[in-house]
């Protein structure tokens, strides 16, 4: 099917989600209306790249028969001046269209649940750790999502060994999706008297979070225990059995959760997060053939890839998957991501549409 086959069938389905939307049966039912209003209003950018281009076009025909026509010489060289601009528009345009045209991932708009861990380094890779969870946490706070600590396992001197975060807000996961893989840092540590820079690592994790009823997990599976919370502080600490432990049996994954001072609320946590994991899990199995069968330029999918470098030295943040390289690391850790995910979400799309 070519692109204009494309256009003339999402135009149909746009069209018919606004009449379904003023349709009073669908107006009653709150949920088909949040569901069809999404759809359209997912569809909305390309339905306005499509107008646009549709004008366009017929500008571009209009001054050609102008200037063919050759009856008027000065209006024929303005309508040649215009013709040039607009036929740099169409070209952009239809570079925009197809992009558009690109099936969007339906976990997208999920929220995430966000897992650092200190990699090799030592001190410095839990401070490394550390740096990264202040990173996402100011370009949450930019962005107006929640974040909310599940589980925190701190170091010595402000570092941590893991940290386990949800984030909630609008196209978390779709943000934040191609943050997953090994982080690598190069710098002089405060421990260093000789000024060498050193080379530390930490991993990201980056999980669509999804409801129970998309995971089926049978309750003999589980093993969970109840444990005292460790740490600095609070008078729970140490005292009460409050703290979670929740091992799946059948693939050994373990999570745990001892942020809350509630045991009903450190469970709900720790299943929240032994839920995404195995979705997670699943859709890995179901996506590693077609992995396999394409290179895609951002491979959001393979977490033991080095996917980014921080050279605090030279101010500069390396991404290796697009070949990206950008002298502004003081900004890119105090949060102004914007810039790197959005030229990693473009590669993407035009590796899909490449495939």
């Amino acid at each position: 099917m070519d692109i204009i086959s494309k256009l003339e069938e999402a135009k149909a389905k746009f069209q018919k989600l606004t009449d379904q939307l003023s349709d009073p049966e669908v107006v009653s039912n709150n949920d088909r209306l949040i569901k069809l209003s999404k759809e359209r209003s997912d569809l909305e950018p390309l339905m306005e790249a499509y107008d646009r281009y549709a004008e366009v076009a017929t500008n571009i025909k209009g001054n050609k028969e102008i200037i063919e026509a050759g009856e008027d010489d000065e209006l024929a060289e303005m309508a040649g001046e215009e013709l040039e601009a607009l036929e740099t528009e169409q070209e952009e345009l239809e570079k925009q269209i197809k992009l558009l045209l690109v099936p969007k991932d339906p976990n997208d708009d999920k929220n995430v649940i966000m897992e650092i861990r200190a990699g090799t380094g030592g001190e410095e890779a839990a401070l490394f750790a550390s740096d990264l969870y202040r990173m996402y946490s100011r370009y949450a706070e930019l962005r107006n999502w929640r974040m909310e600590v599940m589980d925190l396992n701190e170091a010595g001197q402000g570092g941590l060994k893991e940290v386990v975060v949800s984030l909630q807000g609008k196209s978390v996961f779709g943000d934040l999706k191609f943050e997953s893989g090994v982080h690598r840092v190069q710098r002089v540590p405060a421990t260093e008297a000789s000024g060498r820079v050193h080379t530390s690592a930490a991993s990201v994790v980056v999980l669509p979070e999804v409801e129970e009823v998309q995971v089926d997990i049978d309750p003999s599976d589980l093993r969970i225990d109840v444990y005292r919370s460790g740490g600095a502080g609070g008078q729970n600490v140490n005292k009460v059995e409050t703290a979670i432990r929740i091992t799946h049996l059948p693939t050994g994954l373990v999570v745990q959760c001892q942020d809350e001072r509630s045991q009903l609320k450190n469970r709900q946590k720790a299943m929240k997060v032994l839920v995404a994991r195995l979705f997670d899990l699943k859709a890995g199995e179901q996506n590693s053939e077609v992995a396999a069968q394409r290179k895609s330029m951002v491979k959001s999918g393979d977490r033991s890839d080095k996917i980014r470098t921080y050279n605090y030295p030279q101010n500069r943040v390396t991404d290796h998957r697009i070949g990206l390289t950008l002298y502004n690391l003081s900004n890119i850790v105090e949060g102004e991501l914007n810039e790197l995910i959005e030229k990693l979400k473009l590669a993407d799309s035009a590796a899909k549409l490449g495939a």
